[in-house]
């Protein structure tokens, strides 16, 4: 497992773990991050990320996504 920062742009992968609280881990599954869903990185700036999870583009920045593991 690695963390969300380290896909590439273009690369869809998919979600093993999340880590974090448990109001974190709620946030993160509230905007579509669930186990086992695909995430689509649609670009990286300075490793924060815009990511495309189910029908909808999201931005993480890069304490969020580190709590991501694909």
């Amino acid at each position: 497992m690695m963390p969300l920062t380290m896909a590439k742009t273009g690369e869809t992968v998919t979600i093993r773990k999340i880590t974090g609280k448990d109001e974190v881990r709620q946030h993160l599954a509230e905007l579509g991050f669930v186990v086992d869903s695909d995430v689509r990185v649609v670009s990286e700036i300075a490793g924060n990320l815009i990511v495309q999870v189910k029908d909808s583009r999201v931005a993480l920045d890069r304490s969020m996504a580190n709590r991501i593991m694909i």
